[in-house]
């Protein structure tokens, strides 16, 4: 069905590699991740996310699915001892480059996010943290949840953030209207030249192959590894405009005023039980 690449991976997953190495330096370059903003301040955590995941000062974390590393080198700049990982190789070297060209002490592994553990050791971590735009691009969830539970920690715990599975279901010009099924999780094959970051790049790898993960699916998956879930927070506000007619606010995008509110994403925290070794 679809084309092998990097005959390390299954082929939809070197599809999905092709398209993100393409895409680094449209990243770098662009005014969506704002690289030289981060230079300058190198922090771009969103205040939800810093709440809900507390005090890092002193503890391991492991981002997964990092891409360019600026989720991992702000957590590191906050106190955290950080190993960012991801599937591309342009991606961790850019990532690389700009931790010490910060001065920023982090690490960056490149592997597949299924093959985490044994690509780190098995060394194990207090935070195991994933961010917006990651679980769209897995296959198997609780084959990923497991990998997650075994990176952790006895008392150590995952934190999820990502965009709200209902929001894909709408029409992308309102967000008033069921465009989509919520409950046909894909594979979805997509073909889209440029990129969420730059939408009139010119682009040569545009097949992608991706999943709308239920909201059910993802709790479910978590549990089943074993972790005990803590919380479960959904959030009226999305980190771009996903729908054309979603307002810019001082943290984030939202209908206009008088417009109903929608779940433009979530997040999770699941604890792994146990308690740290002395």
């Amino acid at each position: 069905m679809f084309p092998l690449g990097d005959t390390n991976l299954d082929p939809a997953a070197a599809l999905n590699q092709a398209h993100w190495d393409e895409r680094v330096p449209l990243h770098l370059a662009g005014e969506f991740y704002d690289v030289a903003g981060f230079r300058r301040r190198p922090d771009v955590l969103r205040a939800f996310e810093v709440a809900e995941v507390g005090e890092v000062s002193g503890r391991r974390l492991v981002h997964l699915q990092c891409h360019l590393g600026l989720d991992s080198l702000s957590w590191a700049t906050r106190g955290a001892a950080v190993v960012g990982l991801d599937f591309s190789a342009p991606a961790v070297e850019a990532a690389r480059a700009l931790a010490a060209e910060l001065g920023v002490d982090a690490r960056f592994v490149v592997a597949d996010v299924y093959d985490a553990v044994e690509a780190l050791g098995g060394e194990t971590f207090d935070v195991v943290y994933t961010g917006i735009g990651a679980l769209p691009w897995l296959a198997d969830l609780h084959r990923w949840a497991r990998v997650v539970e075994r990176l952790l920690t006895p008392g150590g715990y995952l934190y999820l953030a990502e965009s709200h599975p209902f929001a894909h279901t709408l029409d992308e010009a309102t967000g008033t209207m069921v465009a989509r099924d919520y409950f046909d999780e894909g594979p979805h094959v997509w073909t889209d030249t440029g990129s969420y970051a730059d939408r009139l790049a010119v682009t040569a790898q545009n097949t992608t192959v991706q999943y709308d993960h239920r909201l059910g699916s993802v709790v479910s998956a978590i549990a089943a590894a074993g972790l005990r879930i803590e919380f479960l927070h959904e959030h009226d506000k999305a980190l771009f405009a996903k729908f054309d007619t979603l307002v810019r606010g001082p943290d984030g995008f939202r209908p206009p005023e008088g417009r109903h509110r929608l779940p433009l994403m979530y997040s999770l925290r699941a604890t792994k039980p146990g308690h740290p070794a002395a």
